[in-house]
């Protein structure tokens, strides 16, 4: 069931994520260059094939210009009490300092640079694309 209820979530915010997407006109491709992802990502965040991060979410909320409540929109009270106890981590490893202080050192740099950053983060993690 915990596997089932996580699918559903997911499902539901790749759902929501398209919809706003297609409601400002972005196409995925456009998208992705906003969050200096390939449009593969994004297609895989959209049909639930990727789950997306507590980050990503923020940020594509910033990119889509909404809340990151927008995304929890119509789930069931249900789905949104076994998500909020699956990411109280999460939680509070976006409300530290630190975390904070990184975003917004992040969004300070130019694309270019942050894109690079994030590969180093990656390659560091030893999670890089090839």
């Amino acid at each position: 069931m915990v596997g089932d209820s996580m699918d559903e979530i997911d499902i539901h915010l790749g759902r929501r994520l398209r919809r706003r997407r297609r409601l400002l006109g972005l196409t995925q491709q456009e998208l992705a260059h906003a969050c200096g992802v390939r449009f593969q990502q994004i297609q895989k965040y959209e049909c639930a094939a990727n789950r997306m991060s507590a980050a990503r979410l923020w940020q594509l909320a910033e990119v889509l210009e909404v809340p990151v409540s927008y995304f929890y929109e119509g789930l069931t009270r249900d789905q949104r009490e076994h998500l909020e106890r699956e990411t109280s981590s999460s939680s509070e490893t976006l409300a530290s300092k630190e975390t904070q202080d990184l975003i917004h050192a992040y969004y300070q740099l130019g694309e270019r640079p942050r894109r690079r950053l994030l590969d180093l983060a990656k390659a560091m993690n030893g999670e890089i694309e090839a």
